[in-house]
């Protein structure tokens, strides 16, 4: 055998699997590099869609890499704190009970949200990354801030009492996505131009996308001198004349698209990412240990009672603590008695933690929230009132009780 053919044979029992483990989408346009123009590391663009359709977390190979290679996430804006108050579920729950109290939803139908449904993923893809950004204790930067979303939101219909009527111009519908999976970020913004383009009269399109991208282009010319970063904005903002990558070619700086590679089996970066699930939250005052999904707000409510909040906002699902001071005067079932609303079919219950806490538990319904699980614990100063929340699929699911499960105190 001669040594070329040698060579190709050894390569091929060691790469081979790899080779052929691949899925190599050459115009695939959602990621690029950008380097020169001064800077000292690469940092890198991505083009995100805002649905939490399971397609779109079908990342390649080289956006994982970027993630766990950088050091910070840039997004259009801080969503968590933009969403501090919306509810994104779209469909109210009604709960209906067996002849044990056990409640049960009246459909079994997958609830909408206005970024998709609770047969997506928990969040939608920025939200994702954002998520990420936290629970990996990653610097987190907006390239627009809340009040600037809101006064767009204003200009374009601002959100009603169930959620947010978003201009998305049927994102979700299949055309969109099949775009989007492909990486056509010059159709999408084909599209975009054509949606917010009502009767030739392009001053929405203006508003929503030109000027922002020069916004967002200005913001991305400051903070990439300073931190090697991964930047997810949306897709339709990447193309076109007047898009971010041109832009930036525009400020001299080298924008290359980096290949979208598609492996079957993992990759370390992948893992790596993929490994931050959770966020550890404590209150060290309260002596309060709590696990959330991720990273969690901290916000005031009712006589200035502490307000721990997270929002899945794909699947529209919410998971809250208030802490109020123990009233010394009210035994914990008196205090279910006025916080648990429950319906005269399912009455809360009592029971014992395995750490042997007592707490009771039970459906509530309230305004704002709707149908809701609820569970109280308390120590000698302090009592939590645990909620979990969210469409047909989660009530009925062990998510609310894995929820209540991973908090507790630190004695």
């Amino acid at each position: 055998m001669c040594k070329s053919r040698l060579l190709f044979t050894l390569f091929f029992l060691m790469y081979g699997n790899v080779l052929f483990g691949q899925n190599i989408q050459r115009k695939n346009e959602l990621l690029w590099e950008i380097s020169g123009n001064g800077l000292k590391a690469k940092s890198y663009l991505y083009g995100s869609l805002h649905s939490n359709d399971k397609r779109l977390f079908r990342l390649a190979d080289s956006v994982y890499v970027a993630l766990n290679v950088t050091k910070s996430v840039v997004l259009e804006t801080d969503i968590f704190s933009l969403f501090e108050e919306w509810d994104t579920r779209k469909d109210e729950i009604r709960l209906l009970y067996d002849n044990k109290g056990k409640p049960y939803t009246a459909n079994d139908q997958a609830s909408e949200t206005i970024y998709g449904n609770e047969d997506g993923m928990p969040q939608f893809l920025d939200a994702y990354f954002l998520q990420y950004c936290h629970n990996a204790k990653k610097n987190f930067f907006p390239l627009e801030t809340v009040e600037e979303q809101l006064s767009l939101l204003t200009e374009i219909g601002l959100p009603d009492g169930n959620g947010m009527n978003l201009p998305v111009f049927d994102y979700l519908q299949e055309k969109v996505i099949e775009l989007y999976l492909q990486g056509d970020i010059e159709g999408l913004n084909k599209m975009m131009n054509v949606n917010l383009s009502v009767e030739g009269d392009s001053e929405m399109y203006d508003e929503l996308i030109v000027r922002r991208n020069e916004r967002m282009v200005k913001g991305l010319d400051s903070l990439m001198r300073f931190n090697p970063l991964f930047c997810a904005v949306g897709a339709g903002h990447l193309g076109g004349e007047q898009g971010i990558i041109n832009l930036l070619r525009k400020k001299g700086y080298k924008v290359r698209k980096v290949m979208a590679v598609f492996s079957e089996g993992s990759i370390p970066a992948k893992e790596e990412v993929r490994s931050f699930k959770n966020y550890s939250y404590f209150n060290e005052q309260v002596g309060l240990v709590a696990v959330f999904p991720g990273k969690p707000k901290e916000l005031k409510i009712y006589d200035g009672h502490p307000y721990i909040i997270y929002r899945e906002l794909g699947q529209g699902n919410t998971f809250s603590i208030e802490i109020v001071p123990v009233d010394g005067t009210l035994s914990l079932e008196e205090q279910a008695a006025i916080y648990i609303a429950s319906p005269d079919a399912s009455p809360y219950s009592q029971s014992i933690q395995d750490d042997g806490t007592e707490f009771y538990e039970g459906i509530s319904d309230t305004y704002p929230e709707g149908p809701h699980w609820v569970r109280l614990i308390q120590n000698d100063e302090y009592l939590l009132i645990l909620k979990a929340y969210g469409g047909n699929k989660f009530m009925n699911s062990n998510r609310p009780n894995l929820f209540f499960s991973r908090i507790w105190f630190d004695q």
